[in-house]
């Protein structure tokens, strides 16, 4: 019978329609998405084999099942179907191994939309995982089985350590373990755990953004006899299918931004045969896009200053499209002043990833504000190899970056900071004004292309306190929430349909939703706004009175 027992919530394994960002929808509160347009939303159950396995699964799932099937049989390791995991858990279960990403509810997104909604903290993410939790414990009652709990948002249970009991993990893991976790599943069901290999206890952040380990015995990281982060080479491939496809190209992202843990990993780079090995474990499985995960795709190999790798990035894109039966190909997340300053290799990206009106490439985007001044502060390496000053101001660059983009069929999704250190009422309203300047924006002909999705910054002390709807949101930071969620409303409406899959009462009933519920949030945030003593024709009008074309930017390309 199977000893190791993998599995995700649902919000990990569901597609959300293939709509692009309705996997965000389970960060949204609980009382402002009714029950049943969620869960039409949320889309089919997953498919499964006969056995109860998943056929897709996350990602990191596939990492430590591979891992793991270098000390264990087949039989022994199973990624299971969440709705089929009686046929897994028995009493010859040792351990049940569970990936989280925000498992509390106090991710960034999700606290962006208590501190809209308000009351309590009971977002759809946190449902899907107290109703995993529920039912694991049921099936394991009375058995040996060991409940073991990682993934990045594992950090969440060392900012709220009451709420874990009721959830009766065995071990909480944090950090990269997929190099050695056959070693750690083996010392847990022994109760043997090796102190030299593996520490007790977390890592968390002081108010200064720097690291601070606490003892905990229910929390396991690496040891002092291992590197703090492992090694790629060391990580087996994976073996059985991820979710939409997903590989990863890299680790670590470099930048420096002291706003994010991200940067504090060191860069380690995939071989490109690693890369198309997975791509080809997908594809056998009937997915045809390759995901290429990394923290900032464009620092693959990167060079001086954080100059691209154009030949790297070509080969790698070329050797991805080359394999039989991708038909596309897009990675997670990029900068934006690298299209801005490189538009001859964004040219060439493009039609490597044959880019096109029906193959638009999606990217993820920190932009985080459109203030020179906090760019500088929190973020000067994001700009580079552009400089904000020399170069043009940052609205600039990213006016330039959107433009290039969206000449190449690339549809960046665009992340806002709002309430960072230091930041003053006229850093907000020069957010306001890119955003709008971006929003009504065209080029060859076309719209700008792009999502705005506005964070507040929580401090911790508020997430321990639960005190989340009081002060978080003043006027001048709703003018912001605003403005994005004009334009939000705007794509929708635009882009509804067109991006809708499925069958044709899918595509009507998911296009009409996301068109519709655009329009009403905007709606709910112009009301809150103008509650709160925002001027909403002020919003409207700033920063396009004087609108400018920005095309005057220096192209590095060949640089």
């Amino acid at each position: 019978m199977t000893k190791i027992v993998l599995v995700s919530d649902s919000t990990l394994s569901y597609e959300y329609r293939n709509f692009p960002l309705l996997d965000f929808l389970p960060c949204a509160p609980g009382k402002a998405v009714p029950g049943r347009i969620y869960k039409f939303l949320k889309g089919p159950a997953p498919p499964v084999h006969p056995n109860g396995a998943a056929v897709f699964a996350p990602y990191a799932l596939r990492k430590l099942e591979a891992a793991l099937l270098r000390k264990y049989d087949r039989k022994d390791v199973v990624v299971a179907h969440e709705d089929y995991l009686e046929n897994f858990i028995t009493d010859d279960t040792q351990i049940i191994g569970v990936t989280t990403m925000d498992p509390l509810g106090i991710g960034p997104t999700t606290m962006s939309y208590y501190a809209l909604f308000g009351g309590e903290m009971s977002a759809w993410v946190r449902r899907e995982w107290d109703s995993l939790m529920e039912r694991i414990n049921k099936l394991r009652a009375g058995k040996k089985a060991k409940l073991v709990v990682g993934g990045p948002g594992v950090w969440e249970f060392t900012i709220l350590r009451e709420e874990i009991d009721k959830y009766k993990f065995d071990y909480i893991v944090q950090g990269e373990t997929d190099d050695i976790v056959e070693l750690l599943f083996e010392q847990i069901s022994e109760d043997s755990i090796d102190n030299t290999l593996f520490h007790r206890g977390y890592m968390t952040y002081d108010d200064s953004f720097r690291k601070v380990v606490k003892k905990d015995d229910l929390f396991i990281a690496r040891g002092i006899t291992k590197s703090a982060y492992p090694r790629l080479e060391d990580i087996p491939e994976i073996v059985g299918p991820a979710m939409k496809g997903m590989v990863e190209m890299m680790r670590g992202c470099g930048v420096g931004c002291d706003f994010c843990e991200v940067t504090l990993r060191p860069l380690r780079y995939n071989s490109v045969e690693r890369i198309t090995n997975e791509v080809k474990v997908n594809v056998r499985a009937g997915l045809p896009n390759a995901w290429l995960h990394s923290d900032e795709a464009f620092g693959y190999k990167h060079g001086n200053m954080f100059a691209p790798n154009s030949e790297a990035l070509e080969e790698l894109f070329s050797a991805i499209m080359a394999v039989p039966g991708v038909k596309s190909s897009n990675p997670t997340h990029g900068r934006i002043s690298i299209p801005a300053g490189y538009p001859e290799m964004m040219e060439k990206l493009s039609k490597i990833l044959k880019a096109g009106p029906k193959n638009w490439i999606g990217i993820q985007t920190g932009v985080e504000t459109g203030s020179d001044e906090l760019a500088r502060r929190h973020m000067p390496n994001k700009t580079l190899p552009l400089r904000v000053g020399p170069d043009g101001s940052w609205e600039d660059i990213v006016w330039k970056g959107v433009y290039v983009e969206t000449s190449n069929y690339w549809r960046p999704a665009f992340t806002i900071q709002v309430g960072q250190e230091g930041e003053t009422v006229e850093d907000e309203w020069d957010t306001i004004a890119m955003i709008n300047r971006l929003s009504n924006s065209f080029a060859v002909g076309r719209p700008f292309e792009f999502t705005v999705t506005p964070l507040v910054n929580v401090p911790l002390g508020r997430i321990k306190s639960r005190n989340l709807n009081t002060g978080l949101l003043d006027a001048d930071k709703l003018a912001v929430y605003y403005a994005s969620y004009r334009h939000l409303a705007k794509m929708a409406s635009r882009d509804g349909f067109r991006d809708s899959t499925g069958n044709v009462f899918a595509r009507i009933g998911t296009g009409s939703i996301i068109s519709g519920g655009g329009y009403l949030m905007m709606k709910f945030v112009e009301r809150l706004a103008a509650k709160n003593g925002v001027d909403i024709e002020k919003v409207k009008r700033w920063g396009i009175e004087h609108k400018k074309e920005f095309t005057s930017l220096p192209s590095l390309s060949g640089a």
